[in-house]
Protein backbone atom coordinates (compact mmCIF):
# COMPACT_ATOMS: atom_id res chain seq x y z
CA UNK A 1 0.00 0.00 0.00
CA UNK A 2 0.99 3.06 -0.57
CA UNK A 3 2.66 5.25 2.18
CA UNK A 4 0.09 7.76 1.59
CA UNK A 5 -2.33 5.70 2.70
CA UNK A 6 -0.88 3.30 4.75
CA UNK A 7 -3.14 4.23 7.95
CA UNK A 8 -6.01 2.37 5.82
CA UNK A 9 -4.34 -1.24 6.52
CA UNK A 10 -6.30 -0.47 10.06
CA UNK A 11 -9.48 -2.12 9.81
CA UNK A 12 -11.34 -0.04 12.37
CA UNK A 13 -9.82 2.83 10.72
CA UNK A 14 -10.68 1.99 7.52
CA UNK A 15 -14.46 1.81 8.71
CA UNK A 16 -14.15 5.41 10.59
CA UNK A 17 -12.84 6.95 7.37
CA UNK A 18 -15.32 5.43 4.89
CA UNK A 19 -18.26 6.39 6.75
CA UNK A 20 -16.44 9.68 7.55
CA UNK A 21 -16.74 10.40 3.69
CA UNK A 22 -20.20 9.66 3.25
CA UNK A 23 -21.36 11.61 5.67
CA UNK A 24 -18.99 14.55 5.41
CA UNK A 25 -20.56 15.22 1.95
CA UNK A 26 -23.98 15.32 3.48
CA UNK A 27 -22.50 17.30 5.64
CA UNK A 28 -20.34 20.18 3.90
CA UNK A 29 -23.88 20.23 1.39
CA UNK A 30 -25.63 21.01 4.17
CA UNK A 31 -23.22 23.76 4.64
CA UNK A 32 -24.04 25.34 1.17
CA UNK A 33 -27.29 24.66 1.39
CA UNK A 34 -27.73 26.51 4.50
CA UNK A 35 -25.87 29.51 3.27
CA UNK A 36 -28.51 29.60 -0.09
CA UNK A 37 -31.30 29.08 2.17
CA UNK A 38 -30.18 32.16 4.78
CA UNK A 39 -29.92 34.73 1.75
CA UNK A 40 -33.11 33.68 0.29
CA UNK A 41 -35.16 34.10 3.78
CA UNK A 42 -33.36 37.08 4.79
CA UNK A 43 -33.35 38.79 1.13
CA UNK A 44 -29.07 38.23 0.51
CA UNK A 45 -27.93 39.71 3.72
CA UNK A 46 -24.31 39.07 4.52
CA UNK A 47 -24.65 40.28 8.60
CA UNK A 48 -27.49 37.25 8.34
CA UNK A 49 -25.25 34.98 6.92
CA UNK A 50 -22.64 36.00 9.53
CA UNK A 51 -25.32 35.55 12.27
CA UNK A 52 -25.82 32.12 11.53
CA UNK A 53 -21.84 31.34 10.68
CA UNK A 54 -21.39 32.96 14.17
CA UNK A 55 -24.46 30.89 16.13
CA UNK A 56 -23.03 27.61 14.65
CA UNK A 57 -19.93 28.13 15.71
CA UNK A 58 -20.42 30.03 18.90
CA UNK A 59 -21.17 26.65 21.54
CA UNK A 60 -17.38 25.53 20.38
CA UNK A 61 -16.33 28.81 21.67
CA UNK A 62 -18.17 28.32 24.68
CA UNK A 63 -18.82 24.69 25.73
CA UNK A 64 -15.70 23.49 23.55
CA UNK A 65 -13.07 23.30 26.41
CA UNK A 66 -15.93 21.14 28.46
CA UNK A 67 -16.55 18.55 25.55
CA UNK A 68 -12.89 18.17 25.83
CA UNK A 69 -13.02 16.90 29.53
CA UNK A 70 -15.86 14.59 28.49
CA UNK A 71 -13.60 12.76 25.83
CA UNK A 72 -10.83 12.39 28.30
CA UNK A 73 -13.49 10.71 30.86
CA UNK A 74 -15.88 9.19 29.04
CA UNK A 75 -15.43 6.31 25.61
CA UNK A 76 -14.83 8.25 22.93
CA UNK A 77 -16.96 5.59 20.49
CA UNK A 78 -20.35 6.12 22.85
CA UNK A 79 -19.73 9.71 22.68
CA UNK A 80 -19.72 9.60 18.53
CA UNK A 81 -22.71 7.62 18.73
CA UNK A 82 -24.73 9.90 20.65
CA UNK A 83 -23.17 13.22 18.34
CA UNK A 84 -23.76 11.59 15.31
CA UNK A 85 -27.50 10.51 15.92
CA UNK A 86 -28.41 14.01 17.59
CA UNK A 87 -26.39 15.79 14.10
CA UNK A 88 -28.99 13.21 12.23
CA UNK A 89 -32.33 14.58 13.55
CA UNK A 90 -31.37 18.41 13.71
CA UNK A 91 -30.58 18.33 9.52
CA UNK A 92 -34.26 15.88 9.49
CA UNK A 93 -35.80 18.74 11.31
CA UNK A 94 -34.34 21.38 8.93
CA UNK A 95 -35.10 19.56 6.15
CA UNK A 96 -38.87 18.83 6.76
CA UNK A 97 -39.49 22.74 7.64
CA UNK A 98 -37.77 23.78 4.38
CA UNK A 99 -39.85 20.92 1.91
CA UNK A 100 -42.93 22.17 4.00
CA UNK A 101 -42.81 25.89 3.28
CA UNK A 102 -42.60 26.85 7.18
CA UNK A 103 -39.18 27.90 7.19
CA UNK A 104 -38.06 31.27 8.94
CA UNK A 105 -34.64 32.42 9.55
CA UNK A 106 -35.01 32.01 13.07
CA UNK A 107 -35.43 28.24 12.59
CA UNK A 108 -31.73 28.15 10.73
CA UNK A 109 -30.77 29.86 13.66
CA UNK A 110 -32.01 27.88 15.99
CA UNK A 111 -30.99 24.67 14.57
CA UNK A 112 -27.56 26.30 13.16
CA UNK A 113 -26.64 26.82 17.69
CA UNK A 114 -28.21 23.05 17.73
CA UNK A 115 -25.65 21.74 15.40
CA UNK A 116 -22.57 23.79 17.31
CA UNK A 117 -23.86 22.14 20.61
CA UNK A 118 -23.21 18.79 19.86
CA UNK A 119 -20.38 19.92 17.43
CA UNK A 120 -18.47 21.01 20.50
CA UNK A 121 -18.40 17.28 22.05
CA UNK A 122 -18.22 15.53 18.42
CA UNK A 123 -15.07 17.98 17.24
CA UNK A 124 -12.85 16.88 20.36
CA UNK A 125 -13.86 13.55 20.75
CA UNK A 126 -13.22 12.73 17.16
CA UNK A 127 -9.82 14.40 17.07
CA UNK A 128 -9.06 12.20 20.32
CA UNK A 129 -10.49 9.08 18.84
CA UNK A 130 -8.28 8.69 15.83
CA UNK A 131 -5.17 7.86 18.15
CA UNK A 132 -7.24 5.11 19.78
CA UNK A 133 -7.67 3.77 15.85
CA UNK A 134 -4.18 3.38 14.82
CA UNK A 135 -1.94 4.13 17.41
CA UNK A 136 0.92 6.10 17.93
CA UNK A 137 3.21 5.37 15.19
CA UNK A 138 0.31 6.21 12.46
CA UNK A 139 -0.78 9.15 13.78
CA UNK A 140 0.48 11.18 11.50
CA UNK A 141 -0.61 9.75 8.63
CA UNK A 142 -4.02 9.37 9.87
CA UNK A 143 -4.62 12.75 11.08
CA UNK A 144 -3.13 13.67 6.68
CA UNK A 145 -5.64 11.36 5.82
CA UNK A 146 -8.30 13.00 8.12
CA UNK A 147 -7.86 16.11 6.44
CA UNK A 148 -8.03 14.33 2.81
CA UNK A 149 -11.41 12.73 3.57
CA UNK A 150 -12.82 16.05 4.74
CA UNK A 151 -12.00 17.94 1.61
CA UNK A 152 -12.62 15.24 -0.56
CA UNK A 153 -16.16 15.36 0.88
CA UNK A 154 -15.76 19.98 0.29
CA UNK A 155 -15.40 18.62 -3.46
CA UNK A 156 -18.44 16.15 -3.75
CA UNK A 157 -20.67 17.56 -1.11
CA UNK A 158 -20.87 21.54 -2.89
CA UNK A 159 -21.00 20.30 -6.37
CA UNK A 160 -23.83 17.81 -5.07
CA UNK A 161 -25.70 21.14 -3.25
CA UNK A 162 -25.42 23.13 -6.38
CA UNK A 163 -26.96 20.72 -8.68
CA UNK A 164 -29.90 19.76 -6.14
CA UNK A 165 -30.75 23.04 -5.13
CA UNK A 166 -31.19 24.41 -8.75
CA UNK A 167 -33.10 21.06 -9.12
CA UNK A 168 -35.59 20.01 -6.31
CA UNK A 169 -34.32 23.15 -3.83
CA UNK A 170 -32.69 23.32 -0.54
CA UNK A 171 -34.81 21.36 1.72
CA UNK A 172 -33.83 17.46 0.02
CA UNK A 173 -30.13 18.46 0.74
CA UNK A 174 -31.15 18.74 4.34
CA UNK A 175 -32.90 15.36 4.75
CA UNK A 176 -29.84 13.81 2.29
CA UNK A 177 -27.39 15.19 4.92
CA UNK A 178 -29.70 13.40 7.68
CA UNK A 179 -29.82 10.07 5.86
CA UNK A 180 -25.73 10.34 5.43
CA UNK A 181 -25.44 9.65 9.34
CA UNK A 182 -26.34 6.70 9.31
CA UNK A 183 -23.26 5.35 7.20
CA UNK A 184 -20.69 6.20 9.89
CA UNK A 185 -23.08 4.98 12.98
CA UNK A 186 -22.86 1.78 10.98
CA UNK A 187 -18.75 2.17 10.92
CA UNK A 188 -18.88 3.00 14.92
CA UNK A 189 -20.62 0.20 15.05
CA UNK A 190 -18.78 -2.50 13.27
CA UNK A 191 -15.74 -1.52 15.18
CA UNK A 192 -13.81 -3.96 17.37
CA UNK A 193 -13.03 -2.65 20.40
CA UNK A 194 -10.46 -5.30 21.24
CA UNK A 195 -8.78 -3.77 18.44
CA UNK A 196 -9.07 0.07 19.70
CA UNK A 197 -5.86 1.16 21.08
CA UNK A 198 -7.65 2.60 24.09
CA UNK A 199 -5.74 5.62 26.39
CA UNK A 200 -6.31 5.51 30.43
CA UNK A 201 -9.57 7.83 31.14
CA UNK A 202 -9.30 11.00 32.73
CA UNK A 203 -10.93 10.62 37.12
CA UNK A 204 -13.51 12.73 37.60
CA UNK A 205 -11.63 15.85 39.84
CA UNK A 206 -11.44 19.29 40.09
CA UNK A 207 -9.58 21.37 37.97
CA UNK A 208 -9.75 18.78 34.88
CA UNK A 209 -10.98 21.69 32.52
CA UNK A 210 -8.07 24.30 33.35
CA UNK A 211 -5.26 21.42 33.02
CA UNK A 212 -5.37 21.82 29.40
CA UNK A 213 -4.51 25.64 29.66
CA UNK A 214 -2.00 24.72 32.25
CA UNK A 215 -0.42 21.76 29.96
CA UNK A 216 -0.45 24.13 26.80
CA UNK A 217 1.44 27.25 28.28
CA UNK A 218 4.46 26.06 29.92
CA UNK A 219 5.04 24.29 26.02
CA UNK A 220 5.92 26.89 22.77
CA UNK A 221 5.55 24.53 20.41
CA UNK A 222 2.03 24.01 21.01
CA UNK A 223 0.77 27.46 21.88
CA UNK A 224 2.66 29.73 19.47
CA UNK A 225 0.32 27.25 16.62
CA UNK A 226 -2.70 27.59 18.44
CA UNK A 227 -2.61 31.17 18.73
CA UNK A 228 -1.37 31.27 14.83
CA UNK A 229 -4.54 29.07 14.35
CA UNK A 230 -6.87 31.37 16.17
CA UNK A 231 -5.91 34.25 14.22
CA UNK A 232 -6.43 32.14 10.80
CA UNK A 233 -9.62 30.74 12.08
CA UNK A 234 -11.12 33.85 12.94
CA UNK A 235 -10.08 36.19 10.09
CA UNK A 236 -8.70 34.03 7.31
CA UNK A 237 -11.31 31.53 6.92
CA UNK A 238 -14.14 33.41 6.14
CA UNK A 239 -15.22 31.42 2.69
CA UNK A 240 -18.15 30.21 4.13
CA UNK A 241 -19.51 33.92 4.30
CA UNK A 242 -17.48 35.91 1.11
CA UNK A 243 -18.09 32.87 -1.10
CA UNK A 244 -21.86 32.70 -1.48
CA UNK A 245 -21.68 36.48 -1.63
CA UNK A 246 -18.99 36.99 -4.19
CA UNK A 247 -20.63 34.56 -6.47
CA UNK A 248 -24.09 36.41 -6.09
CA UNK A 249 -23.32 39.64 -5.84
CA UNK A 250 -20.11 40.53 -7.29
CA UNK A 251 -20.24 37.86 -10.50
CA UNK A 252 -24.42 37.71 -10.27
CA UNK A 253 -24.07 33.97 -10.65
CA UNK A 254 -26.66 31.43 -9.33
CA UNK A 255 -26.10 28.38 -6.53
CA UNK A 256 -23.94 26.09 -9.36
CA UNK A 257 -21.13 28.62 -9.24
CA UNK A 258 -21.04 28.99 -5.58
CA UNK A 259 -20.37 25.38 -5.36
CA UNK A 260 -18.09 25.38 -7.84
CA UNK A 261 -15.96 28.10 -5.71
CA UNK A 262 -16.39 26.15 -3.05
CA UNK A 263 -15.40 22.90 -4.50
CA UNK A 264 -12.51 24.77 -6.35
CA UNK A 265 -11.08 25.68 -3.09
CA UNK A 266 -11.42 22.23 -1.38
CA UNK A 267 -9.51 20.60 -4.40
CA UNK A 268 -6.14 22.94 -3.17
CA UNK A 269 -7.48 21.33 -0.08
CA UNK A 270 -7.66 17.80 -0.48
CA UNK A 271 -4.12 18.16 -2.41
CA UNK A 272 -2.53 20.13 0.66
CA UNK A 273 -3.74 17.14 2.80
CA UNK A 274 -2.39 14.47 0.78
CA UNK A 275 1.17 15.58 0.77
CA UNK A 276 0.78 16.00 4.13
CA UNK A 277 -0.46 12.90 4.41
CA UNK A 278 2.54 11.38 2.33
CA UNK A 279 5.01 12.98 4.45
CA UNK A 280 6.89 9.91 6.69
CA UNK A 281 8.37 12.01 9.14
CA UNK A 282 7.77 14.30 11.62
CA UNK A 283 5.59 17.10 10.99
CA UNK A 284 7.78 20.52 10.56
CA UNK A 285 7.29 23.83 12.59
CA UNK A 286 8.90 25.06 9.00
CA UNK A 287 6.34 23.69 7.21
CA UNK A 288 3.57 25.10 9.48
CA UNK A 289 5.22 28.93 8.88
CA UNK A 290 5.89 28.47 5.25
CA UNK A 291 1.83 27.52 4.58
CA UNK A 292 0.59 30.11 7.29
CA UNK A 293 2.76 32.82 4.89
CA UNK A 294 1.71 31.43 1.94
CA UNK A 295 -2.04 31.48 2.65
CA UNK A 296 -2.26 34.70 3.95
CA UNK A 297 -0.48 36.05 0.56
CA UNK A 298 -3.21 33.81 -1.35
CA UNK A 299 -6.09 35.31 0.14
CA UNK A 300 -4.85 38.89 -0.29
CA UNK A 301 -4.82 37.50 -4.01
CA UNK A 302 -8.14 35.98 -4.03
CA UNK A 303 -9.82 39.55 -2.66
CA UNK A 304 -8.23 41.50 -5.70
CA UNK A 305 -9.45 38.74 -8.06
CA UNK A 306 -10.62 40.65 -11.44
CA UNK A 307 -12.85 37.96 -12.64
CA UNK A 308 -15.02 34.89 -11.31
CA UNK A 309 -12.25 32.57 -12.75
CA UNK A 310 -9.36 34.25 -12.01
CA UNK A 311 -11.09 33.55 -8.03
CA UNK A 312 -11.75 30.14 -9.05
CA UNK A 313 -8.22 29.36 -10.24
CA UNK A 314 -6.41 30.98 -7.18
CA UNK A 315 -8.63 29.20 -4.38
CA UNK A 316 -6.56 25.98 -5.47
CA UNK A 317 -3.48 27.00 -4.30
CA UNK A 318 -5.27 28.46 -1.64
CA UNK A 319 -6.89 25.94 -0.41
CA UNK A 320 -3.80 24.11 -0.04
CA UNK A 321 -1.66 26.03 1.99
CA UNK A 322 -4.57 26.22 4.32
CA UNK A 323 -4.62 22.42 4.56
CA UNK A 324 -1.42 22.30 5.12
CA UNK A 325 -1.19 24.46 7.78
CA UNK A 326 -4.13 23.43 9.80
CA UNK A 327 -3.24 19.49 9.07
CA UNK A 328 0.41 20.58 10.36
CA UNK A 329 -0.58 22.45 13.34
CA UNK A 330 -2.70 19.60 14.36
CA UNK A 331 -0.27 17.11 14.44
CA UNK A 332 2.11 19.28 15.82
CA UNK A 333 -0.76 19.96 18.59
CA UNK A 334 -1.43 16.06 18.56
CA UNK A 335 2.14 14.78 19.11
CA UNK A 336 2.87 17.02 21.44
CA UNK A 337 0.18 15.70 24.13
CA UNK A 338 0.29 12.98 26.44
CA UNK A 339 -2.73 10.70 25.70
CA UNK A 340 -4.45 11.00 29.32
CA UNK A 341 -4.65 15.09 28.00
CA UNK A 342 -5.05 14.75 24.47
CA UNK A 343 -9.17 15.39 24.69
CA UNK A 344 -8.95 18.49 26.59
CA UNK A 345 -5.56 20.03 24.36
CA UNK A 346 -7.18 19.27 21.50
CA UNK A 347 -11.05 20.46 22.42
CA UNK A 348 -8.11 23.75 23.46
CA UNK A 349 -6.95 24.07 19.68
CA UNK A 350 -10.25 23.41 18.44
CA UNK A 351 -12.01 25.83 20.39
CA UNK A 352 -10.10 28.81 19.19
CA UNK A 353 -9.93 27.43 15.73
CA UNK A 354 -13.28 26.75 15.18
CA UNK A 355 -14.58 29.11 18.46
CA UNK A 356 -13.30 32.48 16.65
CA UNK A 357 -15.68 32.02 14.08
CA UNK A 358 -18.34 33.77 16.01
CA UNK A 359 -15.90 36.84 16.99
CA UNK A 360 -14.63 36.69 13.01
CA UNK A 361 -18.05 36.22 11.61
CA UNK A 362 -20.44 38.89 12.14
CA UNK A 363 -17.33 41.38 11.55
CA UNK A 364 -17.00 40.47 8.37
CA UNK A 365 -20.36 39.73 6.91
CA UNK A 366 -21.24 43.74 8.09
CA UNK A 367 -17.66 43.99 6.41
CA UNK A 368 -19.03 42.28 3.60
CA UNK A 369 -22.20 43.92 3.04
CA UNK A 370 -20.96 47.13 3.63
CA UNK A 371 -17.58 47.89 2.17
CA UNK A 372 -18.57 44.19 -0.59
CA UNK A 373 -17.65 40.77 -0.22
CA UNK A 374 -13.77 41.23 -1.56
CA UNK A 375 -12.56 43.16 1.37
CA UNK A 376 -13.31 40.48 3.67
CA UNK A 377 -10.96 38.35 1.52
CA UNK A 378 -8.17 40.95 1.66
CA UNK A 379 -8.38 42.33 5.23
CA UNK A 380 -8.08 38.86 6.47
CA UNK A 381 -5.48 37.98 4.12
CA UNK A 382 -3.07 40.83 5.67
CA UNK A 383 -4.47 39.51 9.17
CA UNK A 384 -2.95 36.41 8.40
CA UNK A 385 -0.09 36.75 6.82
CA UNK A 386 1.00 39.57 9.79
CA UNK A 387 0.21 36.68 12.47
CA UNK A 388 2.67 34.23 10.37
CA UNK A 389 4.91 36.92 10.27
CA UNK A 390 4.92 37.25 14.09
CA UNK A 391 5.31 33.29 14.45
CA UNK A 392 8.37 33.18 12.24
CA UNK A 393 9.85 36.18 14.03
CA UNK A 394 8.84 34.23 17.82
CA UNK A 395 10.99 30.68 16.20
CA UNK A 396 13.99 33.06 14.82
CA UNK A 397 14.45 34.83 17.93
CA UNK A 398 13.81 31.71 20.68
CA UNK A 399 15.24 28.89 19.19
CA UNK A 400 17.03 30.10 16.33
CA UNK A 401 14.97 28.47 13.93
CA UNK A 402 15.25 29.85 10.14
CA UNK A 403 13.17 28.88 7.07
CA UNK A 404 15.73 26.71 5.29
CA UNK A 405 15.71 22.99 5.37
CA UNK A 406 19.01 22.39 6.44
CA UNK A 407 18.41 23.85 9.93
CA UNK A 408 15.43 21.60 10.58
CA UNK A 409 16.85 18.69 11.85
CA UNK A 410 14.31 16.66 14.08
CA UNK A 411 14.84 17.75 17.92
CA UNK A 412 13.91 15.25 21.23
CA UNK A 413 10.95 16.87 21.02
CA UNK A 414 7.86 15.19 19.20
CA UNK A 415 7.83 17.41 16.37
CA UNK A 416 10.47 18.60 14.18
CA UNK A 417 11.81 21.94 14.09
Amino acid sequence: MSPTFRSLRVRNYRLFASGQVVSLTGTWAQRVAQDWLVLQVSHNSGTALGITTALQFLPMLLFGLYGGVLADRYDKRGLLVGTQVSMGLLALVLGLLTVTGNVQLWHVYALAFGLGLASCIDIPTRQAFVSELVGPDELPNAVGLNSATFNSARIVGPAVAGVAISGVGTGWVFLGNAVSYVAVLTGLMMMRRSELFRSARAPREPGQLMEGFRYVRTRPRMYVPILLIFMVGTFGLNFQITLSLIAKETFGAGAGSFGLLTSALAVGSLIGALGTARRTGLPRIRTMLVSALAFGVLEVADGFAPSFWVLAVLLVPTGAAVLTLTTTANAIVQLGAEPQVRGRVMALYLTVFIGGTPIGAPLLGVLAEHAGPRSSLWIGGVVCTLSAAAAVAFFARREGLALRPALLRATSDPVAR
